[in-house]
């Protein structure tokens, strides 16, 4: 087994050189694990979303992501409904202290605090909370619809 780190972001010549072979692998394995129909559209499962409520991704999505964080917290760390209510989740994974920066040598998406969103038809199904700073990422927190913990999302999220 081979292993090999290869920069997407800006495109490296080997990223380039492996796109439609990754692609390809990447798509049988929806296809195979997942069902999905060949020409199913998957540019849009996994999100990267500001963590900012002036964000229109963010705003449209808080309700569903609030309410899959207390399914999760209730589920697997027993929690109480009022340990995982809206001010929770809010205070816990919304509030950062960071702030947004954008330089021009920086990734396309900026610096600051993300909420990587991963959809299942039309369904958000795990959160990664994320701080991307200029020399690392920094995994925050993951939690995930407790019904799809057979795809071992944390897994595949430290992975990603």
């Amino acid at each position: 087994l081979k292993v090999r780190v290869v920069r997407s972001s800006p495109p490296s010549s080997q990223f380039k050189a492996t796109f439609q072979e990754s692609y390809q692998v990447y798509k049988r394995y929806q296809m195979v694990i997942h069902k999905d129909p060949p020409d199913k559209p998957t540019i849009n499962q996994v999100r990267l979303v500001p963590v900012s409520f002036e964000d229109p991704q963010f705003k449209s999505s808080f309700n569903q992501s609030a309410t899959l964080f207390a399914k999760y917290q209730m589920s697997v760390h027993k929690d109480t409904p009022s340990d995982c209510g809206e001010n929770e989740f809010t205070r816990f994974l919304c509030d950062s202290p960071l702030e947004a920066e954008h330089t021009p040598d920086g990734p396309e998406c900026g610096y600051g605090s993300f909420h990587q969103q991963y959809w299942l038809d039309g369904k958000i199904i795990a959160v990664g909370v994320i701080d991307i700073l200029p020399y690392c990422v920094s995994s925050v927190y993951l939690y995930y619809d407790p019904d799809f913990s057979f795809l071992s999302l944390g897994v595949y999220s430290a992975l990603r």
